[in-house]
C-alpha cells in the first residue's frame, strides 16, 4: 500500500504533526454517506497553514488518510465494538473520559459524523480495523515517536505541537459540549501533564499578543498524541493547538479565504518564537 503518512525529519527541537488533515480516501473505506459530508470531519487546510515548518528545521508528520477512516489521535483501546461484525481480540478502553468519545461514535474508527449521521451501512470486520491500524495508526505514531526522540536527543528537550482545527461552533456529536461557540485558539496540555504549564502559558500569551481569543484546556485538553509523547519531567513537551476554522476558511464550502495568509504568518511567528525558547529556562 502507498504510504499514508508524510514524515519530514527535522534538525531542531520542534516537532509538528497534523493527524486530521488527510484527504486521501482509501478504496476499502466504502462509506455510505456522501464524501462532501465526510470532508467536514477533516482539519481542512491545516497542512497549508504549517507548510513552513520543514524549512525552519521542524520535524513534520502529516496523516494523508482521513480521520473518519482511522483517527490517529485515539488510543488502540478506543474501539467501538458496536461497529464490528465479530469480536475484537484486544483489550477495550475502560477510562470513562476517553470512552465518552466512543459513545459519541468517535473512537479509533468513526461510526458517525459530527452531526450524528451513520458513516457505514454495514459492519466492519476486526481484520479490516486491524489493517487500518497497521497501515495508518502504527506508522503515524512511529514517525511522531522517532521525531520526538531525535529532537530530544539532539537538544536535551523537545517541543511537540499537535496541530488541529475546530469548527466555530461544536456540532451535536463532535464533543461533550455541543453548540459551544469556540474561541480563536484552544491550547491544551491535559492540565499540565503533557507539557510545562509555563510553556503552554507562553504559547497562550504569544497568541493573545497577536489579538486572538485563547482558551487553555477547555473544551479541548489534548488526547492520545500528546498523552503518549508528552513527558515534561523528562523535558518532552507535547501541546495540542486547536485553531478556529472561521479564521481562515468558509466552513460551508471548505474554501480558504483571505484570512489564511495572515493566520499562516502568525503561526510562522509563533513557531519562530518557540524555536528560540528553551522550556528548561521557564520553570
Amino acid at each position: 500500500m502507498t504510504s499514508l503518512i508524510r514524515y519530514v525529519p527535522g534538525s531542531g527541537p520542534l516537532v509538528l504533526d497534523s493527524p486530521h488533515s488527510g484527504v486521501n480516501y482509501p478504496e476499502d473505506f466504502r462509506p455510505a454517506c456522501d464524501l462532501a459530508i465526510l470532508r467536514r470531519a477533516e482539519d481542512t487546510h491545516v497542512e497549508k497553514l504549517y507548510d513552513f515548518a520543514p524549512a525552519l528545521g521542524c520535524a513534520w508528520i502529516e496523516a494523508l488518510f482521513p480521520r473518519s477512516y482511522l483517527d490517529a489521535n485515539r488510543g488502540l483501546h478506543e474501539v467501538d465494538t458496536g461497529l464490528l461484525s465479530d469480536p475484537w481480540p484486544d483489550p477495550i478502553e475502560e477510562d470513562a473520559v476517553r470512552l465518552a468519545k466512543v459513545r459519541l461514535g468517535k473512537g479509533l474508527v468513526w461510526r458517525c459524523t459530527d452531526d450524528g449521521l451513520d458513516i457505514y451501512d454495514r459492519k466492519l470486520s476486526s481484520a479490516e480495523v486491524r489493517a487500518r491500524i497497521e497501515n495508518c495508526w502504527e506508522p503515524y505514531h512511529a514517525a511522531v515517536a522517532a521525531a520526538v526522540e531525535a529532537a530530544h536527543a539532539a537538544h536535551g528537550y523537545s517541543i511537540h505541537l499537535n496541530c488541529h482545527s475546530m469548527p466555530s461552533v461544536a456540532a451535536s456529536h463532535a464533543t461533550e459540549f455541543p453548540g459551544l461557540a469556540h474561541p480563536d485558539f484552544v491550547v491544551g496540555d491535559r492540565d499540565g501533564t503533557t507539557a510545562s504549564t509555563a510553556l503552554s502559558q507562553r504559547i497562550c500569551a504569544i497568541l493573545r499578543g497577536m489579538g486572538y481569543d485563547v482558551a487553555y484546556n477547555h473544551p479541548y485538553k489534548g488526547v492520545e498524541l500528546v498523552r503518549r509523547y508528552g513527558d515534561p519531567q523528562r523535558h518532552r513537551h507535547s501541546i495540542q493547538v486547536e485553531l478556529n476554522r472561521k479564521l481562515y476558511m468558509d466552513e460551508e464550502t471548505l474554501q480558504p479565504h483571505a484570512g489564511l495568509a495572515a493566520l499562516r504568518a502568525n503561526l510562522h511567528a509563533l513557531v519562530q518564537e518557540l524555536r528560540a525558547t528553551d522550556p528548561r529556562t521557564l520553570d
